[in-house]
């Protein structure tokens, strides 16, 4: 880290924080030339993940698209948004920590199931009906049998 004042690479940690939210470490250092003070933080880098999508367009990953996609499934039903925020974070985690940096939709939509199957049955069924773009009553009807197979 330069210098800001000086230019000078070279400095020594005075003082180590962490920030308010714990997304940062925030430090004071002190220029060893001309002895001046600044701040810097030091923060996770995150590299971004791109979502492709049926029809083959990439998209930046967004957590909060799986959090309103599992809201609408589970409305008028009974779940904490703490469990559903859990999910989607776990989802993303998931996602961050693999060494692939694309993800399709299809592969987002297998790791969300997993993650409602145990928590409401009506749920799952209105997630995979979007999901899996149900046609007709047959599709409704074989993914509930599945559902009852694996059960």
């Amino acid at each position: 880290m330069n210098c800001p004042f000086c230019g000078d690479p070279e400095s020594k940690v005075v003082d180590s924080r962490h920030s308010d939210d714990g997304a940062s470490i925030r430090r004071r250092r002190e220029c060893l030339k001309c002895q001046r003070r600044f701040t810097t933080y030091e923060t996770v880098e995150c590299m971004p993940i791109m979502v492709v999508k049926r029809d083959g367009t990439r998209q930046n990953f967004e957590r909060n698209k799986i959090l309103q996609s599992m809201v609408r499934a589970f409305d008028k039903r009974q779940v904490s948004t703490a469990d559903l925020d859990r999910i989607a974070t776990e989802i993303e985690q998931l996602l961050q920590n693999s060494l692939e940096r694309e993800v399709t939709t299809d592969r987002i939509g297998e790791l969300v199931l997993e993650r409602i199957r145990p928590l409401d049955e009506v749920a799952y069924i209105r997630f995979a009906s979007v999901y899996r773009r149900f046609q007709d009553v047959n599709g409704f009807i074989q993914e509930i049998n599945s559902f009852l197979k694996e059960g």
